[in-house]
């Protein structure tokens, strides 16, 4: 009888499968595609040889996502459209802002942010200005909003006495340096869609190097500011805070403001200006097409506030005022309460930490009663007293218009201040039952047409 054979042995499992699952190291394309080994050769001489029109939108993403965010702005600046690319080199930064802010464009982000840095760490007499001159032609299609939060003066070194013939003998440079802080005029009439420009003459984080200069406009500064102002004719806000501007100084810069052709809101809270610089404005909003005004935390007192009224009773633009933080005193108080009764345009007037007592509230409560433009009104922080209250309640019973009324820390009596807050929210109601109304009518005659 024969033996019968052995079994088989039993194959390795692991040799009989092509695909090893195991390992998360292993794909099939082992080898890169011809096309992407062409794109990653464009990405790597894209500074010596830009090729971008005439690729695919797939493969514009593919370079975007590879191509290096130190590459010349000559190169990519009017070349590479907003997209990826942008976001990675915004990204490089950190603490990346509200995309929103800048129209949902990562290019306008970049290139807001870039000249901001840019013009931040100028240092008069030693950064060149024709970087600028060279950067202005690449990034001026891009920024609508440039928000300085400091400018660098220039450098001085201290001056060594000479012992041996005496302090007499040191010469001083005569000269001095060429500009205080950065020169506006070197870009500011070349971005042509600039629309919103913020700037504060300050040095962040001087340190132990801390000098009263650091934080304030020259004379030299606020007539180039000035000059570049007036040759930027798309601007439309102009916000120039904390920078010591006095009345001389305010006055400088109205004079180029004159007729400005856009301009639409100005700024000057926390500065120095007085009685002076407030006439000077005063002559601008009748000039002028301002539609908001802040002059907060300033040096007015009564005369300024009269100029400012007398050109309000004749002012058809204007819409916002804010006056808070200055010395009207009723003197003011009253005189802008009977500008008010020629005025058919304001809405928003703020006259908080002013000073102003009774008379200035019993002016005011006239314009609620006879005028049905104001919306929005703050008297909070004066000393009204219970007359001022009881002016106001009983101006407020025949108002159907004011929407805000802030009558805090005023000693005004609690039973006016709650009749006029019950009347406000009253407002409230009615004002947004006519605005859904006036949205429904809308809606129904677009559906029509």
């Amino acid at each position: 009888m024969s033996r019968s054979p052995d079994p088989p042995e039993a194959a390795d499992p692991r040799q009989l499968r092509r695909i090893i699952a195991e390992d998360a190291h292993w794909f099939l394309n082992t080898v890169p595609s011809l096309s992407n080994l062409c794109l990653q050769s464009i990405v790597n001489h894209f500074e010596e040889r830009p090729i971008w029109e005439n690729l695919s939108p797939v493969h514009k993403d593919f370079v975007q996502e590879r191509l290096s965010t130190s590459m010349p702005l000559h190169v990519t600046a009017n070349l590479i459209h907003d997209g990826v690319y942008w976001k990675r080199c915004c990204e490089k930064w950190g603490g990346i802002r509200d995309l929103t802010h800048y129209g949902n464009s990562w290019k306008r982000m970049f290139f807001e942010k870039h000249m901001e840095n840019m013009i931040e760490l100028f240092i008069p007499d030693v950064t060149e200005p024709k970087t600028f001159v060279e950067m202005v032609p690449l990034c001026k299609d891009y920024i609508k909003r440039l928000n300085i939060s400091q400018l660098l003066p220039p450098v001085t070194e201290p001056q060594k006495e000479e012992e041996e013939y005496g302090s007499e003998l040191v010469i001083e440079n005569e000269d001095g340096p060429s500009m205080d802080h950065f020169d506006f005029n070197i870009m500011l009439d070349k971005l042509t869609n600039l629309e919103e420009f913020h700037v504060v003459y300050r040095v962040k984080q001087c340190g132990l190097n801390f000098e009263c200069k650091m934080f304030e406009m020259t004379h030299r500064d606020c007539e180039s500011l000035a000059k570049a102002v007036k040759s930027c004719k798309t601007l439309k806000i102009l916000r120039l805070n904390l920078s010591h501007m006095e009345d001389t100084k305010c006055r400088l810069l109205v004079k180029y403001l004159l007729d400005h052709p856009s301009l639409r809101e100005l700024d000057l809270s926390h500065n120095l200006i007085g009685d002076k610089g407030a006439r000077a404005i005063g002559k601008l909003l009748n000039r002028s097409s301002l539609e908001t005004l802040n002059l907060c935390d300033n040096n007015i007192g009564g005369p300024g506030a009269k100029a400012l009224a007398h050109a309000l009773s004749m002012n058809s633009t204007l819409l916002s005022l804010n006056l808070r933080l200055n010395r009207l005193r009723d003197e003011g108080g009253q005189a802008i309460g009977k500008a008010l009764l020629n005025n058919n345009t304001l809405l928003l007037l703020h006259l908080g930490a002013n000073e102003v007592t009774w008379p200035s509230a019993i002016a005011l409560s006239k314009v609620l009663v006879q005028r049905s433009t104001l919306k929005s009104l703050n008297l909070s922080c004066n000393n009204l007293g219970v007359d001022g209250g009881k002016a106001l309640e009983e101006a407020m019973s025949n108002n159907s218009s004011l929407t805000e009324c802030d009558i805090r820390l005023t000693e005004v009596e609690e039973q006016s201040a709650s009749f006029v807050n019950q009347v406000v929210w009253t407002n409230q109601s009615l004002e947004q039952r006519r605005h859904a109304r006036e949205s429904k009518t809308k809606k129904t005659s677009t559906a029509v047409y």
